[in-house]
């Protein structure tokens, strides 16, 4: 599927990327369902706030944590809302592949418009078999944008490339292994104009990799001060890295907690963050884990510090 009219819609997808993509939180309710009302209120407050790209079904939204029928239902809950604030829509999907091409088609048939494939889990990861497992969720849905989420440290920018060529429809990447250096030189291999860079470790490292390259970074703490990651985007846009590193400092202890240790606490903290708000319950589901007691007021004390 080429000519202008994909091109004219792929050039929308690539600008939507090169901003702040939101990845929402899912916020349970008392009984452990998914809280569709408070996820709907979540989502609406992000678009509100000046966000125009979502990711249902990202990390931060516990993706690995929700059953198929939960990760549809938050795949729709967004189109809902994206539709009442004209969003764009960027759908995590994964798992084995034929569970990541049906949820795929099931973005594509609710009017989203972008897929991130998140990497493949598997013990036994080729190269050869990444571009593999990739086209074939492109493939299966040449209409809509997709991007690679690579968190794999040893693929290499020729990969992408090789994958680039295969699939027209393959625009973006999401870069999430911590080594700037290594980012820089994965672009340039792979095509530093012909995929759109967006830095997959939040706010922490955006600065870095905005240096070399990148032009958009995903975020989990958005959803608890959307101001905050739409201000550090503003710096870097200009070229003010002063400011966007008054930003980083700002938000800097917040990330630290939710990389320590493994990104332990990735999800929890963000989600301790809006309950101190009263935006929604801290309950996360296993292998997350709650936030300890003493670590609860000092999340509750950095968000009264952003003055939200």
């Amino acid at each position: 599927m080429t000519g202008p009219n994909l091109d004219s819609r792929f050039g929308e997808l690539r600008s939507a990327l090169a901003d702040v993509v939101a990845i929402p939180v899912t916020p349970f309710a008392e009984d452990g369902s998914v809280a569709r009302d408070t996820y709907r209120l979540l989502v609406r407050r992000l678009t509100d706030g000046g966000v125009r790209t979502l990711t249902p079904n990202g990390n931060t939204g516990e993706f690995y944590a929700l059953s198929p029928d939960e990760r549809r239902l938050v795949t729709e809950l967004t189109m809902e809302e994206a539709g009442r604030s004209g969003s764009i829509v960027l759908v995590g999907v994964g798992h084995d592949l034929p569970t990541a091409v049906a949820a795929a088609r099931h973005a594509r048939d609710v009017g989203a418009h972008m897929v991130m494939i998140h990497q493949p889990v598997h013990p036994y990861v080729s190269q050869d078999g990444w571009v593999d497992y990739h086209r074939a969720v492109a493939d299966a849905v040449p209409e809509l944008g997709v991007v690679p989420y690579i968190r794999n440290a040893r693929l290499t920018g020729q990969r992408l490339a090789d994958l680039g060529e295969l699939c027209p429809n393959v625009i973006g990447a999401k870069y999430a292994t911590p080594d700037a250096a290594a980012f820089a030189a994965f672009a340039r291999d792979a095509g530093l104009d012909r995929f759109v860079w967006v830095a997959g470790l939040a706010e922490l490292y955006a600065p870095a990799y905005w240096a070399v390259g990148a032009t958009g970074f995903t975020s989990g703490l958005v959803n608890v001060a959307p101001e905050v990651s739409l201000s550090m985007l503003q710096a870097l846009r200009s070229g003010d890295y002063p400011a966007a590193m008054d930003v980083w400092e700002r938000i800097r202890r917040f990330e630290e907690l939710r990389a320590a240790d493994q990104s332990a606490d990735n999800v929890t903290v963000v989600k301790e963050a809006l309950a101190a708000l009263g935006l929604c319950r801290r309950e996360v589901r296993p292998p997350s884990r709650v936030l300890p007691d003493e670590r609860r007021d000092e999340v509750a004390a950095l968000v009264k510090a952003w003055a939200i």
